[in-house]
């Protein structure tokens, strides 16, 4: 197959490869803007019925290459999915593009180089439509989460041929494209996707094809949005699973496991008669009678193949994916049968983001090892064109986690596309006027509105603060100053937004400290009184904005938010803490951290209220009891306080609540549940928030645009437990930074890299500082090295580019 090279700009990615020296503004990579826009959007038809679901069209245009084309561009959005063929071949390998978006404010397009796929001669252009978010109808008989549509499928596309002798010509759809039926009977997000393959038209989309019975497309209107180029990273099949067990648990039914939770589809070669349908149900458990279980998922969802009959048949869903590890077949058998359905190959296809992988991360204990690994599975799995929740039941874009999770993600992926098509949807959602001017949803796209308890499904300020904490968290990590500052004016109006709802300082709603660990069934928080958490985040916010506006040069108004932000933590230290027994609010894990993370606990008084968070970690057994929003703040406040120890014999835990326990139950990606309850999620990120100790702890990788060198680059190691060696590595700005240690009886073995341009503040604990050696050398004599500051049990060292062997006397005890 002829796949061409998809001009993958990504507006906001640059900073994080751009290789700029330190403290310089990356630029932001261009797009191959389109023209002025001549095409017109195409519809089969202008209905749009709300109930049912109707077979997905095809469109097709032929066209006559005047002379040999030297340069071919394409320029194509479908609604809600699309799938672009020319000559019988597809265009690309994106899935389930264009990414989604709210359709009345933003439509994303594609651009493709296509020169090699056109011929001198005949050409033949071809569309498939599928639903996607576009469009959600109701199902009957099958799941779907909410309801919602924008129009009718539809699409607009626009081809640019230049020709060898220098003239050029635009094929775009309007009035004389044609359209017919497709083989897609039935196309849903949530529901699943079906597919008759005796409705293959084979041949519509190569050049002669007897289009006489085609009928005309509708010449339309789109949904409204401005068509922008795409923002996110391609979707692409990226992982494939091949079925590591299978039973077959009822006559004609048979299960195959492919022993890895994932998001995507299943697919199959099968032979059989004609007419005969094979059903595919997808999940991530099973039943006690070894079928397979959505109840984690969200159910009745499934696939669905008909056979043509004849050779060997291969077959995936187009525009539909899932979260699931078993797979269901039904109307199919594992052997040969003359009457019915043959499975010849099953595998799974997981499909998410094709954003580069850009850390690693090992050790010598093995539990961490898989913690880590079911964290990176579940963030893969909940990052398409957004940031989900969860791959199947709901694959809304919930934003607490896109912010809460930054620290961590940001180790592993280059986001920075993502989080660029992320602020683009809050941007779309943010209410623009009226008296809730400034407000972001919990979801963005906002495709559903969840009007329950009183609408703290709606805004609560944890979540609507992704607007103003993860541009911030990007530009810590790449120091994409011109990024940062394009969203400021929607960190302005948040906040401005959140100022209106404080009474005394104090913003008291919202979901709190969601799933924490107390009484009864988990969901709003239990353990810590809604003001503590939403105030905090209030507060953060302020600060935050108080930073970027002083790196526009807009002083004023800094100085304006950062007395807001002295009179809100007056306010919320005279509200909440107990001075006497250093606590905040209850006591929980998630109202001592919060105030220690973001800057409100008062100086003279950290080290107590550190101490009482260790106190009740200690006292819960080292189990978590802190939810979605405070795991994140428990973990930085132990980090930024030096108890890697604490966050060690928290993660060695296999007892519930604790990773080891969704380990130990089977989990292969992170469960919504810290107890993994089989009717929760079996894949959600939200938290994942141990991935950032395992490269800023253990491996003592820090990097942050926004402090003054030499502290850009922090290295600072942390020996725990019975740890024996670890192995960290992630790309920065500058290039790769690793971080390796190995224990010895008496000496660590350290090996740094510093990439070019860059200079780093390495940090070490050793019961000798003046017996440390750097390549052999003394440290004031060893090449590289800037200065070298050393205490009774610990050596900081200023290094410049290069690699480095250091050998130091090993820390005493657990530091």
């Amino acid at each position: 197959m002829n796949i061409p090279r998809l001009i993958g700009a990504i507006a906001a990615a640059a900073g994080l490869f751009c290789g700029a020296p330190p403290g310089a503004n990356a630029p932001t990579l261009s797009h191959p803007a389109a023209p002025a826009w001549r095409a017109r959007w195409i519809a089969a038809d202008n209905t749009d019925e709300a109930a049912g679901a109707k077979p997905m069209p095809l469109f097709r245009k032929e066209f006559r290459a005047r002379d040999r084309v030297k340069r071919a561009m394409l320029y194509v959005s479908g609604l809600g999915q699309y799938e672009f063929h020319i000559n019988g071949a597809r265009v690309g390998d994106r899935e389930l593009t264009p990414g989604w978006s709210d359709y009345h404010k933003t439509v994303f397009y594609d651009t493709y180089d296509v020169t090699s796929m056109l011929r001198t001669g005949a050409n033949a252009l071809g569309i498939m439509l599928g639903n996607g978010m576009y469009r959600v109808v109701k199902t009957p008989g099958r799941y779907t989460k909410f309801t919602g549509t924008f129009g009718p499928p539809k699409c607009i596309a626009q081809l640019h041929v230049e020709f060898a002798d220098g003239k050029s010509v635009k094929i775009v759809t309007d009035s004389t494209w044609k359209t017919h039926v497709g083989p897609i009977t039935f196309s849903s997000t949530y529901g699943g996707e079906d597919y008759d393959a005796r409705q293959q038209l084979d041949g519509w989309d190569h050049a002669g094809f007897d289009d006489s019975q085609w009928r005309s497309v509708v010449v339309t209107d789109g949904p409204g949005g401005v068509l922008r180029p795409e923002l996110a990273p391609p979707i692409r099949v990226m992982h494939t699973y091949t079925p590591v067990h299978r039973t077959e648990p009822k006559p004609e039914v048979v299960v195959y496991d492919l022993g890895q939770n994932f998001a995507g589809w299943p697919a199959i070669t099968v032979s059989g008669p004609a007419g005969a349908t094979v059903k595919l149900i997808a999940g991530e458990l099973l039943n006690a009678d070894e079928t397979v279980s959505q109840r984690s998922s969200g159910e009745p969802q499934w696939f669905s193949y008909t056979l043509k009959g004849g050779a060997p048949e291969q077959w995936h869903p187009r525009f539909s994916y899932y979260g699931f590890r078993y797979v269901q077949v039904e109307g199919a058998g594992a052997s040969a049968q003359a009457d019915r359905p043959h499975i010849v190959d099953l595998r799974g296809e997981a499909v998410h983001t094709s954003s580069e992988s850009i850390g690693s991360f090992s050790s010598s204990d093995e539990l961490l090892n898989r913690i880590h690994t079911l964290i990176v599975r579940a963030i893969e799995n909940n990052a398409v064109s957004l940031f989900t929740d969860c791959p199947h039941r709901e694959k809304l874009g919930w934003l607490e986690e896109a912010h809460l999770l930054a620290p961590s993600m940001l180790y592993d992926f280059d986001f920075s596309g993502l989080y660029a098509a992320t602020a683009r949807n809050i941007a779309d959602t943010q209410k623009q006027d009226g008296p809730n001017a400034g407000r972001v949803p919990e979801i963005a796209p906002q495709y559903v509105v969840f009007g329950v308890d009183g609408g703290i499904f709606d805004d609560s300020p944890e979540w609507g603060s992704t607007a103003v904490l993860a541009p911030w968290y990007v530009y810590q990590r790449d120091g994409n100053l011109g990024e940062l500052l394009s969203h400021i004016d929607v960190m302005r109006r948040y906040v401005d937004y959140l100022s209106s709802r404080a009474q005394g300082n104090i913003i008291a709603y919202g979901l709190g400290d969601w799933y924490d660990i107390g009484p009864g069934e988990p969901g709003v928080s239990k353990l810590t009184t809604p003001g503590v958490t939403a105030t905090a985040i209030y507060y953060q916010d302020l600060r935050v904005l108080e930073k970027t506006l002083a790196l526009a040069q807009r002083g004023d108004e800094s100085r304006a938010y950062a007395a807001k932000a002295d009179a809100v933590r007056g306010d919320f230290n005279a509200r909440f803490f107990d001075g006497a027994n250093h606590r905040y609010d209850k006591g929980s894990q998630t109202a001592q951290a919060m105030p220690l993370v973001v800057g409100l606990a008062p100086e003279d008084e950290r080290m107590r209220v550190l101490d009482a968070l260790i106190a009740d970690i200690r006292g819960h057994d080292d189990h978590v009891t802190a939810g979605d929003i405070g795991f994140h703040y428990v973990v930085d406040a132990l980090l930024d306080g030096g108890h890697s120890d604490v966050l060690y014999d928290m993660l060695e835990r296999t007892d519930s609540p604790s990773y080891g326990y969704q380990l130990a139950q089977g989990a292969t990606t992170l469960t919504e549940a810290w107890d993994a309850n089989p009717s929760s999620s079996q894949d959600h990120f939200m938290l994942g928030h141990a991935e950032e100790w395992f490269y800023r702890g253990l491996g003592g990788i820090n990097v942050d645009f926004s402090a003054e060198s030499p502290r850009k680059i922090e290295l600072r190691p942390k020996l725990v437990g019975k740890l024996n060696w670890v192995q960290t590595r992630y790309v920065s700005a500058w290039g790769p930074i690793e971080s390796n240690w190995r224990r010895g009886p008496a000496q660590t073995a350290y090996e740094f890299t510093i990439p070019a341009n860059a200079t780093a503040t390495v940090t070490l604990n050793t019961t000798s500082p003046h017996d440390v050696k750097i390549d052999g050398h003394e440290p004031g004599k060893a090449p590289g090295v800037i200065s070298a500051n050393a205490t009774s049990d610990q050596i900081e060292l200023v290094l410049g580019s290069g690699n480095y062997h250091i050998a130091a006397p090993s820390p005493r005890g657990r530091p």
